[in-house]
Formats: C-alpha cells, sequence, structure tokens
C-alpha cells in the first residue's frame, strides 16, 4: 500500500509536565515482604477485592497478583480483566488512566489505586479542553484516542486503542475511507500511519520513558551484542523504532522474548517489563537499550516515575483505609465507555 505522507501535527502547544524524581521505597526484608503480602492477600479475600497490575510496576506487585488469582497484563487486558471478574472491588496498580478506565468500565464497583497522582505524561499532555476544541476544528475525522487519555478525552473520541490493536483498527478505518485524528502520542500515530497508509492528522504528546531511547547509543549496543534481537515499543522515536527486530506492545515483546531463538535481548521500553520477561524466558539475557544523549544522568533511564508510584506498602495503606478510590461520574463513564467497548468487540473479532 502506498503511503500518505500528507500525516501532520497539530498545532497545539500542550501544557509543561512536571516530571517528579522516580521513588524510593524502604526495602523490605523478606519475613517484613512475606508478612505484608500475607495482611494484603487477607484484606483482598475480606473485601472481596482482585488486584489487577501492569506490566510496568513492581515485580512483586506483579507476583502479588498472580498468586491471589488477579491479572498482570497490558492495558488493553486490565480492562478486559476487569468487566469479566466478579469482585466488587478492582485495586489497579498502574497509572491514573487505567484506574479510570476500570471504573468507566465497571461503574458499579469500587476502584482503588496505591496513588492518584501516578499519571501520565501524554495523559497530562492532553488537556480534555484542548483537545475537544481541536476536535471541533477537524469534524470529518474519525477521532482514535490512545488508551493513556483521561476519561473526559475518552468521551470525546471515537475510538479507543492500546498499542496492541491499534493497528488493525487503524487499518480498518482506512480501508473504510476514513479520516483519522490520533491521540496524543505522536509516535505511535506516525508509526501507526506508516504502516496503514491512513490519512492522519495528530496531536504532539508523547511518553517520557519512550522518548528519551536514543538511535544512535542503541545501534552502538547493538554492534557490541551482534546475536541479540532489539525490541521496541512503538511509543519510541522512529529512529528508534527502525533498529527494531520486533515492534510492539507490551504482550507482543514479552511473547518474542518466549518464542525467539535468539540468547539475548536489547528492550526499549520501560523496565519493568523485564520481570515478566525473565520469569517466562530465564535463559535469556534481557539489556536495558540505553537512554543516553546529551544531558542524561543515567546510561538508561527506562522507568516510569509514576509506575514506581505503586508499592506493596501504599497498596496495604489503600486497602486499610479504602483511600484512594477512582470516581467518575455514571454520565461520563457512560459517554466514554462507547468508544473502548467498540476496541474491545472490534478486539473479540479478531480472537474468532
Amino acid at each position: 500500500m502506498p503511503l500518505n505522507n500528507s500525516v501532520k501535527e497539530a498545532a497545539v502547544a500542550i501544557p509543561v509536565i512536571r516530571v517528579p524524581e522516580l521513588p524510593q521505597w524502604p526495602v523490605l526484608s523478606p519475613a517484613e515482604q512475606k508478612q505484608l503480602k500475607e495482611e494484603i492477600k487477607a484484606m483482598l479475600h475480606r473485601q472481596n477485592a482482585v488486584l489487577v497490575a501492569h506490566y510496568y510496576t513492581d515485580g512483586a506487585l506483579q507476583d502479588l497478583a498472580e498468586e491471589t488469582g488477579g491479572c498482570v497484563a497490558d492495558s488493553l487486558e486490565m480492562a478486559r480483566f476487569g468487566t469479566e471478574h466478579p469482585a466488587t472491588t478492582l485495586v489497579v496498580a498502574g497509572v491514573r488512566f487505567m484506574g479510570e478506565t476500570s471504573k468507566i468500565l465497571n461503574n458499579e464497583k469500587r476502584v482503588l489505586m496505591p496513588d492518584l497522582a501516578a499519571t501520565c505524561s501524554l495523559d497530562e499532555g492532553c488537556p480534555p479542553e484542548l483537545f475537544s476544541a481541536y476536535c471541533d476544528e477537524h469534524p470529518d475525522y474519525t477521532v482514535v484516542v490512545y488508551a493513556n487519555t483521561s476519561a473526559e478525552v475518552k468521551a470525546r473520541s471515537d475510538w479507543v486503542v492500546t498499542s496492541g490493536i491499534a493497528l488493525p483498527i487503524v487499518r480498518h478505518l482506512a480501508q473504510a475511507g476514513e479520516k483519522v485524528l490520533w491521540a496524543p502520542d505522536r509516535h505511535l500515530g506516525q508509526y501507526v500511519q506508516k504502516l496503514t497508509g491512513a490519512e492522519m492528522i495528530y496531536w504532539p504528546g508523547s511518553c517520557i520513558v519512550h522518548e528519551r531511547f536514543r538511535a544512535e547509543a542503541l545501534a552502538e549496543m547493538r554492534a557490541r551484542h551482534p546475536q541479540a534481537a532489539v525490541l521496541v515499543h512503538p511509543e519510541s522515536p522512529e529512529e528508534v523504532v527502525a533498529l527494531a527486530d520486533v515492534v510492539g506492545s507490551t504482550t507482543a515483546l514479552i511473547q518474542a522474548v518466549v518464542t525467539m531463538p535468539n540468547p539475548e535481548f536489547i528492550v526499549a521500553t520501560d523496565a519493568g517489563i523485564m520481570h515478566k520477561m525473565q520469569q517466562l524466558a530465564p535463559g535469556k539475557r534481557l539489556i536495558e537499550a540505553p537512554t543516553l544523549g546529551e544531558g542524561a544522568t543515567c546510561q538508561s533511564c527506562a522507568r516510569c516515575p509514576w509506575m514506581g508510584m505503586n508499592s506493596l506498602q501504599n497498596l496495604a495503606e489503600v486497602l486499610r483505609t479504602g483511600s484512594n478510590e477512582i470516581f467518575v461520574s455514571p454520565d461520563l463513564a457512560r459517554k466514554a465507555a462507547i468508544p473502548i467497548r467498540r476496541m474491545l468487540d472490534f478486539a473479540r473479532t479478531l480472537r474468532k
């Protein structure tokens, strides 16, 4: 398919985002961690609650979610899991848009998060009022937003997508002759446009983690590790994506480590994913892709500080107190659920 080179970036000034330092939690001894996990397990049971954790959160949280019948997944599967599990309380270890999505789809359930300040640069960089005005300027475009957005932005959209399903949905829209207004990640938008040929305009947002990867440093690392496969999340810059052996969602990158024969993998996404990769492929060597560049203070800064706000300690605290509950009004939830359910329904057609 010939590519459409008329893709355009929105001429909007997105807010300056204050990025916190990566939290440093007190180190628990094995005995302390075991005691805390047992307390959390008991509270989850008493409260008819289930823990849902993202691949980027701390490994101890991921393990606890699986030990208690919960879910460790990407944002698409997290959304699906919450709608299918009978628990009346969902505890979401991740960032705020994930908790909001759970509440949107399960408005009758209580949704708690370890820290409500755990946000996302993509979400923060796409304010609802500014985005809605941009959509109003382009009424002939189908609005497709990434899951990393607020409930209000989702409610303004026609489709919500995750990185795992963005390509087939936009390809479907392009084949139907629809023009796409994409938000908020410009790198993912450019990647999707190149592979689908869709006519697109897109919001100028980016992920602070993936934007730090540097192509020149990655190429140098690859030369030092000739047997390694390079795994890249499509929120990364175009020149980084161009060096990849596999480009895909968190789930796709994990499967690549499991199924590919390479003994080593250079991983260009949040380093939290390596916990699950190492569990499933213990014989493989995993190497963090470099983020070294001008002004960098570390060789790899591939850790989301907001994901780092989730810990066993504050998870236990919200279960003790019932604090940090996510609220989305029923009216807003109804509107935002429409494009999310459209995505979930489309995903079911792909599994048939």
